[in-house]
């Protein structure tokens, strides 16, 4: 894997940074002299030339100007948009709740024909019950220390799983044999989404791999992470969302998921497990 999940972000940064150098060089600038210009101090315009600090859309306007170059404004802040969306901190993106979060991944999981989903913690958020994501969320919100609105980020949670049974879509996913044990919600909670588990493995278009625990790893189990039709993937850290969409960035995930697909069991040694887990809650 990559060293970092979010070095699609830091490059797409960068190729603004040096986009904005070569205006400064074209019109034969100094950092100092775009700087005066500015208004700024000399150090901020060696930070963002440098990438070391995001400019704002004022700021790169302020560049363009500044390099007689105001035509190449609206290029770059969209560019420098795009880069600051690769990564995006949980609290900036939950700061108002989690219903929001919900329905904005609807139009992404609508026009994806081809899902590769791995989950080494939790069950995928399309394979889970109304009582497991009301558990789960309420944690996430706890823990962020966020409006609470639950109860609406489960309903949209819910409707947004419609694609599980309509449309054109295919679901390859797998999870470690552990997340059938990690207790969201009490036992009846776990009964139900594991019993949902059993359940939706007899659709057409779902594939669901078990990783037993005993399994001889070729693969050591990463970050949550989705990969939308081999062309873009969504990684979930503990402080921030990436999304990736450099080609050769998503081919290490679509890489990582094949081998981890490799080591999973699935029909009857799957619902097996899932049947083990379910016995396990007494």
């Amino acid at each position: 894997m990559s060293a970092s999940p979010s070095s699609s972000a830091q490059n797409a940064r960068e190729a603004v940074a040096a986009r904005l150098r070569e205006l400064r060089l074209d019109a034969g600038l100094t950092g100092r002299e775009v700087a005066a210009r500015a208004g700024w101090s000399a150090a901020k315009s060696s930070r963002v030339e440098n990438a070391r600090t995001p400019p704002s859309d004022a700021d790169i306007r302020a560049w363009c100007r500044a390099c007689g170059a105001e035509e190449q404004a609206a290029d770059l802040i969209a560019a420098n948009r795009t880069a600051d969306s690769m990564y995006v901190e949980w609290r900036r993106k939950q700061r108002t709740g989690l219903l929001r979060l919900q329905e904005s991944a609807v139009p992404l999981f609508e026009r994806t024909r081809h899902f590769r989903v791995y989950c080494s913690n939790v069950v995928p958020g399309l394979l889970q019950t109304d009582g497991y994501a009301r558990a789960l969320l309420t944690a996430i919100t706890e823990f962020r220390q966020i409006p609470d609105d639950v109860a609406e980020a489960v309903e949209a949670r819910m409707a947004r799983s419609h694609v599980i049974r309509e449309g054109d879509h295919r679901f390859a996913l797998v999870i470690e044999e552990d997340v059938l044990y990690y207790g969201f919600g009490d036992a009846r909670v776990m009964a139900g989404q594991l019993g949902h588990l059993l359940a939706v493995m007899s659709l057409p278009s779902v594939s669901l791999g078990i990783i037993p625990r005993t399994a001889a790893r070729r693969m050591w189990p990463i970050e949550t992470f989705m990969v939308f039709d081999g062309r873009r993937a969504a990684i979930e850290l503990l402080s921030a969302d990436v999304t990736v969409t450099a080609p050769t960035e998503v081919g290490l995930y679509v890489r990582a998921f094949a081998e981890l697909a490799e080591m999973a069991v699935y029909g009857s040694k799957a619902r097996a497990l899932i049947t083990d887990a379910i016995t396990s809650l007494g």
